[in-house]
């Protein structure tokens, strides 16, 4: 009986509801919509590379359910702009309803062919408008977008299946297929200007015995996976020079992902890497930025060059998902190198090698989950899926008028596997350091901080002040500890700054000569 009383008084409520529901009325809109923005900026794409979607939400205020008769584009379709309006795509829409005190959103896209536009200059801004209602009635909200005309670099396609080209890589003497997509780089396209930035699909490969030259105020984009590899017997160089402007780095080389917008600013792992294979000669960088990489450089082999695999100068590599660099049985030298926010290590020298940083800042403030390894690692070994090691000399380690920092308290770490046949040689001097061992787990004569033919005038766990590790500005402060520490000898040898300042009359430690700054620099 029970059961029977709710039934009935269930159908009585909803026959009672049902009686006073007013039915939806809708009435033309009059010219009263409002916008979430009054401009819809979708930010610089690269011709014919379609863009994020951007949303503009338009809210009813008033107390009336209406109906607006119309919603397009004013340049109609000929516009290079596409919109979605309550999930349907389009470029004009008629009669659509919005509810009293309610929103909707319509979302925006492009892709623009900057040849179908007359203009000399590398870039222009593509405008057109949303139009709400007309006559008296008519709304408007503009869009805006900034097109940068650019080379592209394309892995090349098989005419008949379009199957896109991989790549089959000379690696240590022996010919290994890989699943890379790309292609060697043409004779032609083997010098990267200044005049058009460049957009590189899949790897873009330097062909043996041949040399890539990029030059001052080069940019360069990679789109997700890609990047350049450097051949057996090949060479990159990277031309960059010092920027008297350091807001628009005018002579800085950058090598960065292909997306433009804001949020992927600093996003890591955007792209590949720059691949400096066994075999590779007389790479040479100065003034390159890299940033949100999956590993900013990676070197392999030629250990014992003279002249090393890789000199790298007045350089920062940023937000790498992986390493900033990775060297394997490699030879390096870093001068006023800065790497930080690395996902793994922000420099790594595995399966021994050759490596000498001076005048460096190589920190990480990784704060995107937990990292395995310390912002500096060396090690002696490799080890297979069995976990059999091979073994390799690191002939030498030095790290001279350094800072060695981060966010973990064992931000250096030696790992040797002790062998007689292999040497395990390294030096710290003048650096500045962060390693705290509460646990006291890093034992050994590696971590014997008295001996002097390893550790000399060792700074531990100080305070750098750093300007903004969030932002990657590590110039130090006027109260950093590593003032007027460095070496004479080391500072003769790299007298300017990464900033250009001369650092001989009383160095500091690190890539930058300390300055005075205060919280709205």
């Amino acid at each position: 009986m029970k059961r029977y009383f709710y039934f009935i008084l269930t159908l009585g409520f909803l026959l009672l509801w049902s009686s006073c529901r007013k039915d939806f009325e809708f009435t033309s809109s009059t010219g009263t919509l409002q916008f979430s923005k009054d401009t819809v900026y979708l930010d610089t794409v690269f011709t014919n590379i379609g863009s994020s979607t951007y949303n503009l939400k338009v809210y009813n205020k008033s107390d009336d359910d209406i109906l607006i008769p119309s919603v397009k584009l004013a340049l109609g379709n000929a516009s290079n702009y596409r919109l979605n309006v309550d999930g349907i795509s389009g470029k004009s829409f008629e009669n659509v309803e919005l509810l009293a005190k309610d929103s909707l959103f319509i979302f925006i896209e492009t892709t623009i062919d900057y040849n179908d536009f007359s203009n000399s200059e590398t870039s222009f801004l593509y405008t057109d408008q949303i139009e709400f209602d007309g006559g008296a009635n008519l709304q408007k909200v503009e869009l805006v977008t900034l097109v940068q005309d650019a080379i592209f670099i394309y892995p090349d396609r098989d005419n008949t299946t379009k199957v896109v080209e991989t790549l089959s890589l000379n690696i240590g003497g022996e010919i290994v297929e890989t699943e890379l997509q790309g292609r060697e780089l043409k004779p032609e396209e083997l010098t990267f200007s200044n005049e058009k930035p460049y957009v590189v699909y899949g790897f873009a490969v330097v062909p043996e015995n041949e040399t890539l030259t990029i030059d001052a105020g080069a940019r360069v984009h990679f789109h997700a996976d890609s990047g350049i590899i450097v051949s057996n017997g090949a060479s990159i160089n990277v031309n960059g020079a010092f920027s008297t402007n350091q807001e628009l780095l005018e002579n800085e080389v950058i090598f960065e992902g292909d997306r433009l917008e804001p949020n992927f600013e600093d996003i890591p792992g955007q792209w590949g890497t720059i691949w400096l294979l066994d075999g590779s000669v007389n790479n040479s960088i100065n003034y390159l930025t890299i940033k949100n990489a999956t590993i900013g450089i990676l070197s392999d082999g030629n250990p014992n060059e003279s002249d090393n695999k890789l000199n790298i100068s007045n350089s920062q590599i940023y937000n790498s998902s992986a390493f900033g660099i990775f060297g394997r049985n490699t030879s390096i030298s870093g001068e006023n190198v800065v790497i930080n926010n690395s996902g793994q290590s922000s420099f790594a020298g595995t399966i021994g090698g050759k490596y000498n940083f001076t005048h460096s800042t190589l920190v990480n403030y990784w704060n995107n989950g937990f990292r395995q390894y310390p912002a500096v690692l060396l090690n002696n070994f490799i080890l297979d899926e069995e976990n059999n090691a091979t073994l390799a000399s690191l002939t030498e380690a030095n790290f001279n008028n350094c800072i060695i920092y981060g966010n973990d308290n064992i931000e250096f770490q030696l790992e040797e596997i002790e062998d007689d046949a292999v040497d395990f040689n390294f030096k710290f001097t003048n650096c500045f350091i962060r390693f705290r061992d509460t646990n006291n787990n890093f034992t050994g004569d590696n971590y014997d901080f008295d001996n002097a033919e390893r550790y000399e005038n060792i700074l531990f766990n100080k305070e750098p002040d750093f300007k903004d590790t969030e932002t990657n500005q590590f110039i130090i402060g006027e109260n950093s500890e590593a003032i007027n520490q460095g070496s004479a000898l080391f500072a003769n040898q790299v007298p300017l700054d990464i900033l250009n300042n001369n650092r001989t009359t009383s160095p500091d430690l690190g890539a930058y000569q300390h300055t005075t700054f205060t919280e709205d620099d």
